[in-house]
């Protein structure tokens, strides 16, 4: 059974109508449910409750259409379940203000006496040393002169971005990050770091103005550095219930779609090239098949764990449908995702999974578009993507297919894709 108003906010994911079945309905954009009801083990209760699913890829023409909905699933008992579905999108966007808000009233209020004072010039470079930087990050004085990433793991961020927190600094008055920092010596802790604007800063060059009224060589935004690796499990835990897809490991539609949300936005204030790979585990319903649905969710964790291993920190890897992968790679060009996007072919292809003393061989197909400072929507990325994944698979799978236009395309046009 299923009311109107259910069927609504269903419908266009089944555009023929049939909604006989929910997990068949929401496969394509919910694929953990059937894997939360098999390992519920209990004979009634709570299966998920409010679990936020995204139904599009936040472009401008969708605006008036629901883009998450709210999903309660109650066991009643062995034969029946109960679904509670509601539009929750503007509640979404609201929450998403609150969560910056409780982080910067964290950042401000806890562990105040436990952090790192640093003073960054214009250009997001360490402008001078104290003992605070020392005390938390090991560094010493050679730090200055530096840009702020020396705190950060190689692959955690990209130049853009530290520019792109400055840029959010100056416009929203902070901008803070949570997650792993870097120590002189090469360890690792779990840091909140907020950078904030200083006041008096000349408009123009963003440094502070001295007494005739010309920028001097003080620092023109503050960095507060805090350690707290004490806090990293809840933080973790927290992060992992909201935008970690629960059988694989890797994020899920809700941490695609914002990532990849707030990167295009940054894109189109300030031009780099973004790529995105989609991409598919070949003939995974003959693995369904002929080994069992538990063999199926165990490629799948495996493909998870060699997509982990292969991309970049600061690389968005989700799952977005049953067997469909989605990673964003910021600052990365199409021959740049393409090398990486083939790395992982040859590992999946590689390494066979062993389940219950059977080898199972996986190959995957992808397909690879790229802004290459285009200001793109998400949904025509993804198309543009999920063509050339198209086209890979037309050609016999296990390869990798980019999408590039034709000298006189029209965005009207079926575009061509090529293999790598």
């Amino acid at each position: 059974m299923i009311n109107p108003i259910s069927a609504q906010l269903l419908m266009p994911l089944q555009r023929d109508g049939n909604l006989l079945n929910l997990f068949g309905a929401l496969e394509s954009v919910a694929p953990e449910l059937r894997h939360l009801c098999s390992v519920f083990a209990r004979p009634s209760g709570m299966i998920c409750d409010g679990l936020h699913i995204h139904l599009n890829s936040g472009s401008q023409r969708a605006a008036r259409k629901p883009q998450v909905l709210s999903l309660s699933l109650l066991k009643l008992d062995d034969q029946r379940l109960m679904a509670v579905l509601s539009d929750v999108s503007e509640q979404v966007r609201r929450e998403r203000q609150l969560r910056q808000n409780d982080a910067w009233l964290n950042a401000l209020l806890t562990s105040i006496t436990d952090y790192a004072l640093v003073g960054l010039d214009s250009d997001g470079r360490v402008s001078e040393w104290n003992t605070t930087i020392e005390r938390v990050t090991g560094h010493a004085e050679s730090v200055v002169g530096r840009p702020y990433s020396v705190f950060y793991p190689d692959d955690a961020t990209t130049p853009e971005q530290l520019r792109d927190r400055l840029r959010e600094a100056d416009q929203n008055g902070w901008s803070l990050k949570e997650g792993p920092s870097v120590r002189a010596d090469g360890s690792q802790f779990w840091s909140s770091a907020m950078i904030s604007p200083l006041p008096d800063r000349d408009p123009d060059t963003g440094a502070e103005a001295g007494a005739n009224g010309l920028p001097d060589d003080g620092p023109a935004y503050c960095m507060v550095v805090r350690d707290i690796s004490d806090k990293r499990d809840a933080i973790e835990k927290r992060h992992k219930a909201v935008f970690c897809d629960h059988l694989t490991g890797v994020g899920n539609r809700r941490a695609f779609f914002e990532a990849a949300e707030l990167e295009l936005n940054r894109n189109r204030r300030a031009p780099r090239p973004t790529a995105l790979i989609l991409l598919d585990a070949d003939h995974f319903k003959r693995v369904n098949d002929r080994h069992g649905h538990p063999a199926g969710d165990a490629v799948l964790r495996h493909l998870g764990q060699l997509l982990t291993a292969t991309f970049r920190q600061v690389d968005v890897v989700a799952r977005v449908g049953g067997e469909e992968f989605a990673v964003l790679l910021p600052s990365s060009t199409l021959e740049g995702a393409a090398i990486v996007a083939e790395r992982l072919r040859q590992l999946v292809a590689a390494r066979p999974i062993v389940v219950d003393g059977v080898p199972i061989e996986l190959t995957i197909s992808a397909g690879i578009a790229a802004s290459d400072g285009e200001q793109l929507q998400l949904d025509v990325l993804m198309k543009r993507a999920d063509r050339a994944l198209y086209a890979a698979k037309e050609q016999g799978r296990n390869r990798i297919a980019c999408w590039t236009p034709p000298p006189s395309a029209h965005p009207d046009n079926p575009p061509p894709t090529r293999d790598v």
